[in-house]
């Protein structure tokens, strides 16, 4: 008669490595929309893995993909917590895939930079420019405002994201369509000019591009002042940051927790962090301003452009954004798609 214990001990084998898989899904928390390119979420990434001991893998969806995935989902939720530009945080809240968190340090955080429900709050803002390939260029002119995007010598060598789904795509919307003279009642500027640019050639992806940026595949590409100081600081690329002459915006990233998160004190655990001592100065280091009153460094304060040029950046009424957002893009998609 064969012996049953390598059968038990087969059992034993199994049980083990099913506990030890489940104490492993139990230090998880996935995050919608924190690519390791983008705002140095993999130095953030990494600093949540070595403090907390949770694991957050990297996702590459935009905002707007992000939001459509939670409300696909809505049953069934795979994600804990989700990072997206504010307006799409407002329109998450309606759309209620939400679930309130106040993370520690909350009440730090300025009163129009959170949902005083705690649906989402803001961790780091950025300003928005053109992050240029000076190498890439080829010789040719920095450009300095949005008109200049619009001349022959830069056909084929300005990206912009899809302002229909990336938030940065929309931040470029709104920016340019301030600076030429509209509102976020009136598109017209923003649409005269996205179609004129059309016939220029642009490259328009929609997740973020800034490998492509430094690659020089992209010479040019409307993003954030923080992407560009890392390329070139951080990443020793040929990269330039140019806030336009007309005017440009600066606007706040939120985070959420997700209704029915999966593994919700893990997520609650990841939001605490981004808002600590620690991840503020995190993201301080990779040239985003903290939504706390985190100083810059020193070094990393002298890197940003002149004062004097930040003054060409200002804010809009960020509710008021996100209740015209659908429209402005279904626009989109009808007229320069």
């Amino acid at each position: 008669m064969k012996s049953r214990f390598p059968l038990r001990r087969l059992l034993a084998g199994v049980a083990l490595a099913c506990g030890l898989a489940s104490a492993q899904a139990a230090e998880t928390a996935i995050c919608y929309n924190c690519p390791l390119e983008w705002a140095d979420w993999g130095a953030q990434l990494k600093a949540i893995a070595a403090d907390t001991g949770i694991q957050v893998p990297q996702d590459n969806k935009n905002s707007g993909q992000s939001l459509a995935q939670l409300v696909a989902e809505r049953e069934a939720p795979v994600a804990d917590v989700v990072y997206y530009g504010v307006t799409f945080g407002i329109q998450a809240d309606k759309a209620g895939v939400l679930q309130p968190y106040r993370p520690k340090h909350w009440d730090q955080v300025p009163a129009g930079l959170k949902d005083p429900k705690g649906q989402w709050t803001a961790i780091h803002s950025g300003t928005l420019g053109f992050m240029v390939n000076t190498q890439a260029l080829g010789g040719k002119p920095i450009p300095q405002r949005w008109s200049d995007l619009l001349k022959p010598d830069y056909r084929g060598l300005v990206g912009y994201l899809d302002p229909s789904s990336a938030f940065v795509g929309y931040v470029t919307a709104v920016a340019l369509n301030q600076a030429l003279g509209g509102s976020l009642d009136d598109f017209g500027p923003a649409m005269a000019f996205f179609k004129k640019l059309a016939a220029n050639d642009p490259i328009v992806p929609k997740q973020t591009a800034y490998a492509r940026l430094l690659s020089g595949e992209i010479p040019i590409l409307v993003d954030y002042d923080f992407n560009a100081y890392r390329a070139r600081y951080k990443d020793q690329a040929p990269v330039t940051f140019v806030i336009p002459q007309e005017g440009s915006l600066t606007v706040p990233y939120t985070m959420s927790l997700v209704k029915g998160a999966p593994h919700r004190a893990n997520g609650e655990k990841v939001l605490d962090y981004v808002l600590s001592d620690k991840g503020q100065a995190l993201w301080a280091q990779a040239y985003l301003r903290p939504v706390r009153d985190v100083p810059l460094p020193d070094e990393v304060k002298a890197r940003f452009l002149p004062a004097a040029d930040y003054a060409r950046a200002g804010t809009v009424d960020y509710g008021h954004m996100a209740a015209v957002q659908e429209a402005f893009a279904k626009r989109y998609q009808a007229e320069v798609r």
